[in-house]
């Protein structure tokens, strides 16, 4: 076992697979002289929202555009409040403050990671505009409590899928349940591209037309504009890798499922906490978090043995410098303990049987 080189995550392997396909794709793009917004990006929204079965997929620069564009398309202003978790990446409710809004935290289950609608519904006022759950690592919020939510309250819903693309409860993509879904393409995304890039989409044919139009300066003619928008296209060579990572994202998706099987099934320590397995939810395991009480002394103990790992999230959102003068949040008790004792495991579909199970042998010998 010394002889293994376990990553956290391995680009490269995955880039090694495909990269026929890959490089051909990208120079035709290369000597087509067509780099923005030509028939690899139209391409790639028809297969997003062919795959999720919604009416409009809108590419965009990046999952933080994706939601930035979805509150500005709702109309969301100076001190509207949005409730969100406060345990995820930190531009979840970055574009919440940088619109002049507040980011309203409410606590997570302690079992799922995911926000507890019971917290959501406590925090509502008549300030509330919007609710953003987030699908954190896979795993799919509570959508249908948080839905009902919603409408008893007339919200908006936008759903970060940005870990969570391919997840879904029951036969419903992770989405699709909101006005919104916004996904990430970053590189270590299940879908990831070579750069930069994002997702919204919507059933919502007057937002759809806003989108497009925020995507690029606000306008879709040359020199016409009608709002104040961003520079925020997703390039052609992106979309070709998309186009053909799309091909393999099932195949991705049930690889990082079989490797979570094996350590739900293998890791027998009580020392060690598994995010709880929810009916009914498919989980794409964009990471395979536990919990364990010392985690200086259990990353000391992989860091021994040459297990990579992260760490996410160290501290909720509020805790953030961020935020400091723009929130004030009562402490948080599921949260704040998650963030003391959350970490994740190495899990992509590269990841050999060898590794997989070495990871849970020495996991097993944690004393």
């Amino acid at each position: 076992m010394k002889n293994l080189n376990i990553k956290i995550f391995d680009l490269k392997e995955q880039y090694k697979q495909i990269s026929e396909e890959i490089e051909k794709d990208v120079l035709k793009v290369l000597r087509s002289g067509q780099y923005i917004l030509g028939s690899n990006v139209i391409k790639i929204e028809e297969k997003f929202s062919k795959f999720l079965n919604t009416k409009y997929a809108i590419s965009c620069n990046s999952g933080t555009d994706a939601l930035l564009i979805s509150l500005r398309c709702l109309g969301i202003k100076k001190n509207d409040e949005i409730i969100t978790s406060p345990f995820t990446y930190f531009a979840t409710a970055e574009v919440i403050a940088q619109l002049g809004a507040k980011p309203i935290f409410a606590d997570i289950d302690i079992d799922t990671f995911n926000l507890d609608p019971i917290q959501i519904e406590k925090l509502i006022t008549k300030k509330t505009k919007a609710i953003i759950p987030v699908h954190i690592f896979g795993q799919p919020a509570d959508m249908n409590s948080i839905i009902k939510i919603a409408n008893k309250h007339k919200l908006k819903v936008i759903e970060d899928c940005a870990q969570s693309f391919g997840s879904k409860i029951k036969s419903k993509m992770t989405g699709t349940f909101g006005n919104f879904g916004c996904f990430s393409f970053f590189p270590t995304k299940n879908l990831g591209t070579a750069g930069d890039g994002g997702m919204l989409v919507t059933n919502n044919k007057s937002y759809y037309n806003k989108a497009l139009k925020l995507r690029n300066h606000g306008g879709l003619e040359r020199n016409i504009h009608d709002y104040l928008g961003y520079n925020s296209r997703l390039d052609e060579i992106q979309a070709a890798i998309l186009n053909i990572k799309m091909k393999y994202i099932t195949i991705f998706n049930k690889k990082r499922n079989m490797i979570a099987n094996y350590y739900k099934k293998n890791i027998q320590n009580n020392r060690i906490i598994t995010q709880k397995r929810v009916k009914d939810n498919y989980n794409v395991y964009h990471q395979y978090t536990i919990r364990v009480k010392n985690r200086k002394k259990f990353t000391s103990y992989l860091q021994e043995h040459n297990i990579p790992f992260g760490i996410y999230y160290p501290k909720p959102l509020y805790m953030q410098k961020a935020f400091n003068g723009i929130i004030k949040v009562k402490k948080l008790p599921n949260v704040e303990k998650i963030c003391k004792e959350c970490i994740s495991l190495p899990i992509y579909p590269e990841l050999d049987n060898p590794s997989i199970e070495y990871i849970s042998s020495i996991i097993n010998k944690y004393k």
